[in-house]
């Protein structure tokens, strides 16, 4: 159990450090990913509003039937493409990356990859 509070102590660190440097805007809004073990939760935010622009987890309706596990790196490719897609009917084409603290590679970098092949960038 002691292992677990430090790593999510040091990944809470990270997201501190890399908080400290970005922040969406609604022209340029911050793309936040949060994996738990089962699922993954992407949100576009507008941190000078304060609000949430679109929000997509692997548990959403639209979501759900397409995966047969929810937590692994096809689902994360595929919530990425999904929210690409999303973003561009909406007029969003750049965004800033916050992975959150976790680190860059596996699920988060799918997610990233999936949003960048379907015209997402940032």
């Amino acid at each position: 159990m002691e292992l677990q509070k430090k790593k999510d102590k040091k990944r809470l660190q990270r997201k501190k450090r890399i908080r400290r440097k970005i922040s969406g805007t609604a022209i340029l809004p911050r793309m936040t990913v949060y994996r738990s073990l089962n699922h993954f939760y992407v949100q576009l935010i507008d941190d000078q509003a304060g609000c949430t622009l679109l929000g997509l987890s692997t548990i959403t309706k639209e979501c759900k039937g397409d995966f047969s596990k929810a937590g692994t790196i096809d689902a994360a490719r595929k919530l990425g493409e999904l929210l690409a897609e999303r973003a561009l009917k909406i007029n969003i084409n750049k965004v800033v990356f916050d992975r959150n603290g976790f680190l860059y590679h596996g699920r988060v970098k799918a997610i990233a990859d999936g949003a960048r092949a379907k015209g997402l960038q940032f």
